[in-house]
């Protein structure tokens, strides 16, 4: 695949960001007094978060990957 060099460290930098970021959210996100009630199970608040966390990373991951590609 043929990209131009600086749309593909674009394509890198964007996984990298969201690499870092994502993570960092999920940490406050499960520390925030909404995610658990009052049994300690994760609510829907939670779940949801986590479950966008999730997709953010596979979609950081293949941005990556399609980034390292067409350095290649």
């Amino acid at each position: 695949m043929e990209l131009p060099v600086v749309w593909s460290l674009v394509l890198l930098v964007t996984a990298a960001w969201n690499l870092l970021v994502w993570p960092r959210f999920l940490q406050r996100v499960a520390r925030d007094p909404r995610a658990r009630d009052a049994d300690g199970r994760a609510t829907r608040f939670l779940t949801v978060h986590v479950v966008l966390v999730v997709v953010s990373l596979a979609l950081a991951a293949a941005v990556g990957v399609l980034g390292v590609l067409t350095l290649v």
